[in-house]
């Protein structure tokens, strides 16, 4: 835990295992690949984020960032966390 990208990645995970756990209580409606693509959503990111900040290349950067905003917006869109339902 070096990184500010392992911090985001970690706290992330985390939620979706709060959240995994929750959900997996009562009526299914979630399914498991869904958390699976956000899970590996933040795997990529810290990765590619790592890499930036040994490489110091912006571009990699700008990548990490705007994956990690794609995986947060694949949760909030699809497993809804705050949703009703």
């Amino acid at each position: 835990m070096e990184t500010p990208y392992d911090w985001l990645t970690v706290m992330t995970f985390a939620g979706l295992i709060v959240l995994f756990l929750q959900r997996s209580q009562g009526e299914p409606r979630d399914h498991l690949w869904q958390y699976m693509v956000a899970a590996v959503g933040c795997a990529v990111t810290n990765y590619i984020g790592n890499e930036a900040m040994k490489s110091g290349e912006l571009l990699m950067h700008a990548g990490a960032v705007g994956l990690f905003a794609a995986t947060l917006a694949f949760i909030w869109r699809v497993l809804q966390p705050f949703g009703q339902n």
